[in-house]
């Protein structure tokens, strides 16, 4: 049952990445652009209810601001993932791990994720066992 759920899950995230690259091209903003404009055209100049129209350019704007969205939203996450990788391996003792999650699925992610958590309490016990000693002294 896990691994099926594995599988599903993998499915998913690469459905999600194949369209979140699509809905951010360039190329596909043009082809809405082009499909609100021909919405405008036939339904703006031939229906006499003003609400109706205004509805209308409200929702093709909308429409619109999705593909700018997530054409920002890939943009901004392309260069975190290019300035985090920079400083990982400019760092000699980072863990390489961490390069590239994008391209990690939601499992390898959350187990680096229980990792890091894990290195932080192994680091607090430290400081707390450092500062009992300072104060036994």
């Amino acid at each position: 049952m896990k691994n099926t759920y594995f599988n599903i899950e993998r499915l998913f995230e690469r459905l999600t990445l194949f369209v979140t690259q699509i809905l951010g091209n360039s190329i596909t903003f043009l082809i809405a652009f082009c499909m609100v404009l021909y919405w405008w055209s036939t339904n703006l100049f031939t229906s006499n209810d003003a609400h109706q129209n205004i509805g209308d350019i409200i929702f093709g704007i909308t429409f619109l601001s999705l593909f700018i969205i997530q054409k920002s939203f890939n943009r901004h996450t392309a260069l975190i993932h290019l300035k985090m990788n920079e400083l990982i391996s400019s760092h000699e003792t980072a863990n390489n791990a961490v390069m590239d999650t994008s391209d990690k699925t939601e499992r390898e992610i959350t187990k680096l994720h229980e990792e890091y958590i894990e290195m932080i309490e192994s680091v607090e016990e430290e400081n707390e066992v450092e500062i009992s000693e300072k104060d036994n002294k």
